[in-house]
């Protein structure tokens, strides 16, 4: 009988237990406030099985009725997950929530007893980490990763005997990574890259036990400084397979591997390491090294041969490597040795074997000619060679290789013809072979027959570039089967005759500039700006629509000049005099009567309302109007707050403003009023507050007022400095002007009710990054202060893809790049000689900063990102850093911009996906130099002088011909003919120079601050 009451009693208590298991999860199920794809719907009380475990429920793993397990990866939901409505279930052994969009704290994680294993990755979950974690004594795993976590970790990780595995990356991790990494037993994993980790490696960085048992270690991309193991040398980690420790700041030497026998991937780039290449890491010995990255240091000397057997990927780019090519590389698939100081022959490449895939060698200094041999590089499938010195006539065996589908051979030397082989091969994707001394046709149609150009119509050529040789003839029409192309850029040759038609609409990149070409340029082509045709090509006729004033079909324009007589030539002109005249007439009314109602509205004492009354007409659309047009804002919304692509039309004074912007594909020139951070003489406001009977319509629909509010941003506004409070709604009432506009987005001048007044960039559709991300770094970018910086001061995020914006403090100067083009026209004072020094200090003391002490490149510097203050002359630069938040999309067409005004560095040309760098900056800081010495700007197009087409090509001319002085704006001298410049400058000149040469000779950041302080004083 006792015992029958005692079973009774055991089944009580555990149907108690797991009837509260299964309440706890209800009552979570009550934070989540977002299911999309109804993963929850499954979860219902009354579907229990006979031994209480629920029935199919997502998720959840249930034995003898208790919850052991809880499963919402990849589940799409959205909610503060509550951690202390689950902390019943006491036998729970898998908590794994990854890659939702989970909220909140973690304070009571540490109550789950039974826990073995945690993954928390990809959400959004913030604060510290809380030491009850520690009273976890069975986990296993650990996963962190991708969150919002700050602070230093609870000390005590080695009473977690169990603990294996612990990734922790992507967060705002802090402290002593010494101190974390000693607290480790026996774990095989461990990843806590992207935090902000201090301190060094050293030998004392872990215990026995973690020495021992550590597989993979993971250290990049924090804040890690000092010498790598500096005293004993490198620990014997008996088991490490993959060391990172990439993208931190170490020093010294690289250490001895020797002993780590099992290492496999060694990546040690983006850091200061100098010395010479360790050679044993290059030898066919014990270590089983598949990966070896060196690359972004400071290593010099020689590379010897390469040997080892299992070596598969090499980077050893961006350093100071001299010498020759290797004779060997062993088994090598991927060699990467560009940007270094390497010369001497090419012909070494010529014993590298079969098994090469991927050869970089771009930017340094090799000679020679490429080979004739077809038995080598049977798998090879990249060759960039580009930047160097080669010579000769280019191979026809080239365009055999059958895997080959990428040759960069820009800026050699080499000449002759381009080989038809190329353009038949079915691999071939990019070919560029600009900035040669090509001669000849493009040679499409030679050989033609019905194979071959069978082959043409099923080539995989994406991008051609062959700007910038001395090719010859008429374009041939077989260009019109390379059916993928993407990109094709012919500028700078000798070509004539007509434009193909049915050119490939795949086309997004086109540029046949400098040219002779004639006739008639063909319709699909009118989509691309006028800069992919001209300078070049005079004889080129643009279709004109027939509305156009003295259009008759078939008659070319030239022929209508022609016929002209020089009386009407006189009429014509005396009538745009005339009509010039009106129209300046009509200007001037239409300001001076808005200037009488401007001072009647602040007269009154609903100024703000009174004001859009007289200003505006807004006509006003009905309910059923906005539902059939739910692309067009509503009236009430702030137009003027808008990106160009979702403006509307709005009607003032019965005349229809249109500020739309119709984007281009290529060639894009960055459009500004006059120069970024400088306002507008003009802005186009709209209503900012709806009518009053158009508010009481909203009063009654009050859902039409939730979905569509004309008065509030819905998103989620963030803030970084204290000392600026305002709101989301108090932003979208701000009256906002246009100042500037550029790849990126549009530039705003708003004016809060406080009187404060921001700069506000609104991001282009498409260019800013995913929220999580972009978040993560506008904070960082926020939390850079420096003197001479307009700093970030906040960001929105807004519920609709357009709505991304970038919120800084507006600085009421003028641009540099305003300066120099309107001292051009007249329009204002030159800069004086002391300003122009000081201007280059600031730029050059605030780049140094950036490169030095937060190691991030500006990524955007031109004359226009420089505002300078009325008062004091101080330069304060803006838009740095935005290539962090941007898509790799936004990125790619802020650099295309930058080269299309002159700042573009020769290597990007040589890179399929071009990033912004330490030394890209230290170019575009050389351009604004020598925009500052000779007065000229960037982007102004040099033309008389053979091969001088920019700015830098111009000056670098004149230095060769020893001819400094007619460099020099003779305006902030003020000298005399006969008069030379003082050796102040021509020391800059030289500086600016040196900063606009090839990569690998370019000075560093610090090195050009600490010279130009001692040319400026």
């Amino acid at each position: 009988m006792q015992v029958t009451c005692l079973i009774i009693l055991l089944f009580l208590l555990v149907n108690v237990l797991g009837q509260s298991d299964f309440a706890a999860l209800l009552e979570l199920k009550k934070g989540i406030i977002k299911d999309s794809s109804g993963k929850l719907d499954s979860w219902d009380s009354m579907s229990l099985d006979s031994d209480g475990c629920p029935s199919n429920w997502f998720g959840i793993v249930c034995v003898n009725g208790r919850v052991t397990s809880l499963t919402f990866d990849n589940a799409g939901l959205v909610g503060d997950f509550d951690f202390s409505a689950i902390t019943g279930l006491s036998l729970l052994r898998n908590l794994s929530l990854s890659n939702n969009q989970f909220t909140g704290t973690i304070a009571k994680v540490g109550l789950f007893k039974s826990l073995e294993f945690l993954d928390l990755s990809r959400n959004r979950f913030r604060g510290t980490v809380p030491s009850l974690l520690i009273g976890l004594v069975n986990l296993v795993s650990l996963n962190f990763s991708s969150n919002q976590f700050e602070g230093a970790f609870p000390t005590g990780f080695g009473k977690l005997a169990d603990l294996k595995y612990v990734d922790v990356h992507g967060n705002g991790f802090s402290g002593d990574i010494t101190g974390f990494l000693s607290q480790m037993g026996s774990v095989v994993y461990v990843d806590l890259s992207s935090n902000r980790f201090t301190g060094s490696m050293d030998a004392g960085v872990g215990n026995p036990s973690f020495i021992s048992s550590i597989r993979y270690l993971n250290i990049s991309h924090n804040l890690l400084t000092g010498v790598l193991f500096p005293h004993d040398g490198m620990p014997y980690f008996d088991s490490l397979e993959v060391f990172d420790a990439s993208n931190n700041q170490f020093v010294g030497n690289i250490p001895d591997f020797n002993f780590v026998v099992s290492l496999q991937t060694l990546i040690l780039g983006r850091n200061k390491l100098s010395g010479s290449l360790p050679e044993a890491l290059l030898r066919d010995r014990s270590m089983l090294l598949t990966e070896l990255d060196l690359s972004l240091n400071e290593l010099q000397g020689p590379v010897g041969s390469i040997t080892s057997t299992t070596l598969k990927k090499l980077n050893i780019s961006s350093n100071k490597l001299t010498g020759s090519l290797p004779t060997m590389v062993g088994r090598c698939a991927v060699i990467d040795l560009s940007n270094n100081m390497l010369s001497g022959d090419l012909s070494r490449i010529q014993s590298w074997g079969n098994h090469v895939e991927v050869i970089q060698l771009s930017s340094n200094s090799l000679t020679g000619t490429l080979s004739n041999k077809s038995s080598q590089f049977l798998r090879l499938a990249l060759l960039n060679i580009s930047n160097n010195s080669l010579e000769g006539v280019l191979p026809t065996v080239l365009g055999t290789y059958p895997e080959l589908e990428v040759i960069d051979l820009s800026h050699n030397r080499l000449n002759g013809p381009v080989p038809s082989t190329l353009f038949h091969s079915l691999k071939l994707t990019d070919l560029n072979l600009s900035g040669n001394n090509f001669t000849g046709p493009i040679p499409l149609y030679e050989s033609i027959d019905s194979t071959s150009s069978s082959s043409l119509q099923s080539s995989s050529l994406k991008s051609l570039d062959l700007s910038r040789n001395s090719l010859t003839g008429r374009l041939p029409v077989e260009l019109s089967k390379l059916n993928s192309l993407v990109y094709l850029n012919l500028s700078k040759n000798y070509f004539d005759g007509i434009i193909p038609d049915n050119l490939p609409n795949s086309l997004k990149g086109f540029d046949v500039s400098f040219n002779n070409l004639s006739g008639k340029v063909p319709g699909n082509l009118m989509r691309f700006s006028d800069s992919a045709f001209h300078p070049g090509n005079s004889l080129l006729n643009f279709p004109s629509s027939p509305s156009t004033p003295g259009y008759f079909p078939g008659l070319p324009s030239t022929m209508h000049r022609a016929r002209m007589k020089p009386v009407v030539k006189i009429v014509l002109i005396a009538g745009l005099i005339v009509v010039a005249a009106f129209v300046v007439l009509f200007c001037i009314i239409l300001y001076y009567r808005a200037q009488r109602l401007d001072r009647r509205s602040t007269s009154t004492n609903n100024a703000k309302e009174g004001a859009v009354e007289e200003a505006s007409s807004v006509t006003s659309q009905s309910e059923t109007d906005k539902k059939k047009n739910a692309s067009i804002p509503p009236s009430g919304f702030r137009q003027d707050f808008l990106p160009p692509s979702h403006r509307v039309e709005s009607r003032v004074g019965g005349d229809i403003w249109s500020v739309s912007d119709k984007a281009r594909d290529f060639g894009y020139h960055e459009s500004l009023g006059k120069g970024e951070g400088i306002s507008s003489p003009m802005s186009f406001m709209s209503s900012s507050n709806p009518s009053p009977s158009k508010m009481q319509q909203h009063l009654d629909h009050p859902r039409a007022l939730k979905v569509r509010s004309p008065d509030k941003l819905a998103g989620d506004l963030h803030l970084f400095d204290g000392s600026l409070m305002f709101t989301a709604e108090e932003l979208s009432r701000a009256p906002a002007e246009v100042v500037g506009k550029s790849c990126h987005g549009t530039l705003y001048k708003a004016t809060l009710d406080s009187g404060h007044v921001l700069a506000v960039k609104w991001l282009r559709e498409g260019m800013a990054k995913g929220k999580k991300e972009f978040a993560r770094e506008v904070k960082k970018l926020g939390s850079i202060k420096h003197p001479n910086l307009v700093s970030i001061n906040g960001y929105y995020w807004g519920p609709r893809d357009h709505e991304k914006l970038v919120i800084s403090t507006f600085i009421n100067a003028q641009s540099l790049a305003f300066y120099l083009q309107e001292m051009e026209r007249g329009g204002v004072l030159p800069l004086s000689l002391p300003a122009r020094l000081k201007v280059a200090s600031d730029i050059s003391h605030c780049l140094n900063f950036f490169h030095n002490e937060k190691a991030i490149p500006h990524g955007n510097l031109k004359s226009s990102n420089v505002l300078l203050e009325t008062s004091t002359m101080n330069a304060r630069l803006t838009d740095y850093s935005l290539h962090r938040i941007l898509t790799p999309a936004g990125t790619a067409e802020q650099v295309l911009n930058a080269g299309a005004l002159g700042y573009r560095p020769p290597e990007f040309a040589s890179s399929s996906k071009p990033c912004p760098s330490l030394k890209s900056d230290v170019y575009a800081f050389g351009v604004i130099l020598l925009e500052l010495l000779t007065g000229r700007s960037s982007g102004e197009i040099v033309c008389g002088i053979p091969g001088v087409v920019d700015l830098t090509d111009w000056v670098r001319y004149l230095a060769r011909e020893n001819r400094f002085d007619e460099c020099i704006d003779k305006t902030i001298l003020d000298l005399d003919d006969d008069e030379k410049p003082p050796k102040q400058l021509e020391d800059m000149l030289q500086m600016a120079l040196r900063c606009t040469l090839s990569a690998a000779e370019r000075p560093d950041m610090k090195t050009v601050y600490e010279e130009l302080l001692v040319i400026v004083q």
